[in-house]
């Protein structure tokens, strides 16, 4: 069978053996060679035969050519199991016409189909893959000059490389701990959906594309170029699922499905993220998602009970996916900004702020970064719950994208740039869920977001609230067996949606209004939970805010200045002072976080049972 301009047919070899894109070349990992025979292989030299005139029908050639070389793997076989038949590549030297003519003399006398035969033909590398018996190569080797002849051995991994990051940030989050155990929980890792400008996926950090198992364009606002335009949405997967040298994001085992939102200037249509919410609301068991994030915001102050996003996300929350969203940057250093925008104003999901790590892993050295909006939504809610480091972080965009060329001085190198915002606290957060889901696959998502919360670490000089309950801490949420739901309050107006038979939820906003009108104490039952007691953050009395403390009223006109049906990304624009250093780990961060009680390395926990299909 002819395989023209195919050299790639009946093999898999990995970029970790052959190098990136370098298929068909003349760079070999040992693997090639195999494991067997190497005891023999140590009295062996490689067999080289002069060239003399062929016998018994070989084809005589009219000039001189070099011997066949036979590779250890296969002259040791041919000494001890001459008979048995062997999987081999014979290539030629001057064509494939050649390797095939040799192939035939040697097996002249035995060719079926179920014992010596050809598997393939390769022009594109002068070669056929043939089974044969393994003595015959000495046969070949003695009267056939001019080939190569080596295994068709399957080819194996050189050993998997554990994730690094040379950044602050997954040292400070406690995410670090997961990197050596990636293989042990890359089979329960869920996929992270990123609903945002794209992904650059053919890139080291999300292994060549391999790990970006899906795409989809919603996109109606332009210009919008193919993959990233923007960058953005790069970014944001990088941190949360990143896997480059010394760039690991906090889930680089995590696979991804790349939504595509926005423009190539960070804008989106409201309508369009509704959209992507609706796909993946459709499609999120297929690719085994459990985990989204949004790193963006609408442009229109809103209650939850009415906004058409936040019961998109709601739906996602319900269907078993965990909704991670950016709390905005349009906070200010005087106070509360509040956060009035969908999706970060819903009261399920997990809203994130940035944390200014101020190059510690200490987080009572932490602050939070002045524009990082926290408060109370309109309906009097207290957000965000969380905040991880969003200050002064490195991550992926494609080198022609918009942000680098908006940026320039914000590159650290090619394809990567230094950027602010809860745009990238976010994804840290998502990828945490990822991590927590791996160990503990049966999770809800309000489980995962009590598991966060409850292992937080408060940040004594942050503003009251700026934070949520504090920072996370990645491992020890992990570790949490039975975590507390933060969502207890809510869930008895969690109904079935009658439109789709009772086969999903929605939250009944009418009956939670009537309730929260008459009664402060409404949601005294998410922080009754003795799980609460031992808390880090219990300093920022979270649960001791009282509903009859806060105002919440429907918005009106006045409310809205310049509303448009717009959602944005959370990038901080206007954070452009460079940092006083790198934000990279030291020797003093390595040895600080040993001594920290909340940082210390615990022992990694079992992996969880894989179900057989």
């Amino acid at each position: 069978m002819s395989r023209e301009n195919s050299g790639t047919h009946g093999e898999t070899r990995s970029s970790a053996l052959w190098g990136t894109g370098n298929r068909g070349g003349d760079s070999r990992g040992n693997a090639l060679w195999g494991k067997g025979g190497r005891g023999f292989i140590a009295i062996l030299s490689v067999l080289f035969v002069a060239a003399i005139p062929l016998a018994g029908g070989a084809v005589q050639t009219p000039k001189q050519q070099a011997p066949t070389y036979v590779d250890p793997v296969l002259l040791a076989k041919a000494h001890t199991d001459p008979k048995g038949l062997t999987k081999m590549i014979i290539q030629s030297s001057e064509n494939v016409s050649d390797a095939q003519k040799a192939f035939e003399w040697a097996a002249r006398e035995d060719q079926s189909l179920d014992r010596e035969h050809v598997k393939d033909q390769f022009r594109f590398v002068d070669s056929v893959a043939v089974t044969l018996k393994a003595g015959k190569v000495l046969e070949l080797a003695k009267h056939y000059p001019g080939l190569t002849i080596t295994s068709d051995a399957p080819l194996e991994l050189a050993g998997t490389v554990t994730p690094t990051s040379k950044h602050l940030w997954p040292a400070a989050e406690n995410i670090r701990p997961f990197y050596p155990q990636t293989e042990q929980f890359r089979a329960t890792t869920p996929a992270i959906a990123v609903i945002d400008s794209g992904i650059d996926k053919n890139r080291s950090d999300f292994d060549m594309g391999s790990r970006v198992i899906a795409e989809k364009v919603f996109t109606t606002l332009q210009p919008n170029s193919p993959g990233d335009g923007r960058g953005h949405g790069t970014f944001v997967a990088g941190i949360a699922a990143g896997n480059a040298p010394d760039n690991a994001g906090a889930a680089p085992a995590a696979n991804l499905v790349s939504l595509d939102v926005m423009n190539d200037y960070g804008y989106a249509r409201t309508s369009d993220v509704i959209a992507a919410c609706e796909w993946l609301y459709q499609n999120h068991a297929q690719y085994n998602v459990k985990v989204v994030n949004l790193s963006l915001h609408s442009t229109t102050p809103s209650n939850f009970t009415k906004d058409p996003l936040d019961k998109a996300v709601e739906k996602l929350w319900f269907a078993g996916v965990a909704v991670v969203v950016a709390s905005g940057n349009y906070g200010n250093a005087n106070g509360p900004s509040g956060v009035p925008f969908a999706p970060g104003n819903d009261p399920f999901v997990i809203t994130v702020g940035a944390v200014d790590l101020e190059d510690s892993a200490n987080a009572r050295k932490h602050d939070i970064a002045d524009w990082s909006a926290y408060g109370y939504t309109k309906d009097g809610f207290r957000k965000p719950e969380i905040a991880a480091a969003g200050r002064f972080v490195i991550g992926p965009v494609p080198i022609n994208s918009t942000l680098p060329l908006e940026r320039p001085e914000h590159v650290v190198a090619p394809g990567y740039m230094r950027l602010s915002g809860t745009s990238f606290a976010a994804p840290i957060v998502a990828g945490a869920a990822a991590q927590i889901l791996a160990r503990h696959p049966t999770f809800t998502p309000d489980m995962v977001k009590g598991a966060l919360m409850q292992k937080a670490r408060f940040i004594p000089e942050a503003p009251p609230g700026s934070a949520g309950v504090g920072e996370i801490n990645a491992q020890r949420s992990a570790d949490v067996k039975q975590p507390p739901n933060p969502n207890l309050a809510l869930e008895r107006f969690v109904i079935p949606d009658v439109t789709t038979g009772g086969t999903s939820s929605v939250f009944d906003a009418a009956s939670w209004s009537d309730v929260a009108k008459n009664s402060a104490a409404w949601d005294a039952a998410s922080w009754s939970d003795a799980s609460w007691s031992d808390v880090s953050w219990s300093d920022a009395s979270w649960s001791d805010v009282s509903w009859s403390d806060v105002s919440w009223s429907d918005v009106s006109w006045s409310d809205v200045l310049a509303a448009a049906d717009v959602t944005r990304e959370d990038a901080a624009g206007g954070d452009n002072t460079a940092p006083s250093n790198d934000y990279e780990l030291s020797g003093d961060d390595l040895t600080a976080i040993a001594a920290d009680p909340d940082l210390a390395p615990m022992p990694p926990p079992p992996p969880p049972p894989i179900a057989l299909p």
